[in-house]
């Protein structure tokens, strides 16, 4: 049943590829060249390495997100520890090399998850999977600099806000959800939306740790097939694509948001 399930997905997956599909871009602009799809081009594997990178900044978002929030909610805590332990984790993560983080993570997680094995008389090797490894070191570095952005929205909200929701009756977290959250969103989405380009950036960095994503595709094609001017040059222009076509989704969402403040 799962097989069968899979091999449904793959198909539909096959069908809408926006680069070797029935009307993909490799295979109608570029399927007699090297980077046309199939056994003679490098099509497929470019574009996979895409589907990889945009997938890799996808699942890293909420993770980011979620993190950079609940971290500015502790810079405001009125307990110390919090505080502290909040502006220690930015310090360390806003200051360390990303690539150095991607470090730390894949192979000082192996040797973490190893010795907690070993310690409940586990045997074998343990390996964080490339993907995983990206995903919590990109996260953990957009949190950080996430977690800023939310803590100046936060301060950008009046305290009459928070006022005006405890005198109607609501509870701190009824207020929170109600009142603050949508005003945050929509003051922290200008500094989001460009901390998702730059997230989207760092994810060619994911190559070095085995990962299959556009710079480590391209990287293969251009050292099998001596053409690393071709391939590198595609790999620029497609980063240059997914940044363009997140800067009009992300106008695009800027307006919506603001859009209720239209004529007051």
């Amino acid at each position: 049943m799962f097989d069968a399930i899979a091999s449904f997905v793959n198909s539909i997956l096959a069908i809408i590829d926006p680069f070797c599909g029935p009307a993909g871009l490799f295979r109608w602009l570029l399927n007699d060249t090297i980077l046309g799809c199939g056994a003679d081009g490098w099509g497929d594997e470019v574009g996979s390495g895409v589907l990889v990178t945009v997938s890799l900044a996808v699942a890293t978002l909420p993770l980011g997100l979620a993190l950079g929030f609940f971290i500015a909610l502790a810079k405001q805590s009125s307990e110390p520890s919090l505080k502290l332990a909040a502006n220690i984790y930015t310090t360390i993560f806003r200051g360390l090399p990303e690539l150095l983080t991607l470090f730390l993570v894949y192979f000082g997680g192996q040797i973490g998850i190893q010795a907690l094995v070993k310690l409940f008389g586990g045997e074998g090797t343990v390996e964080i999977s490339s993907f995983l490894a990206g995903m919590i070191a990109l996260g953990v570095v957009f949190s950080s600099y996430a977690s800023e952005v939310f803590l100046s929205a936060f301060r950008a909200i009046p305290d009459g806000q928070y006022e005006g929701g405890y005198a109607v009756g609501l509870r701190k977290s009824q207020a929170m959800r109600l009142i603050i959250l949508p005003q945050l969103i929509r003051i922290a989405l200008p500094g989001l939306s460009n901390l998702w380009l730059i997230l989207v950036k760092d994810t060619a960095l994911v190559s070095v740790i085995g990962l299959s994503d556009i710079v480590r595709q391209t990287g293969i094609a251009a050292r099998v097939s001596k053409e690393a001017f071709l391939f590198f040059g595609t790999a620029c222009l497609l980063y240059l694509i997914l940044a363009m076509v997140s800067s009009i989704g992300l106008s695009a969402i800027e307006r919506w948001s603001t859009k209720g403040d239209t004529g007051r």
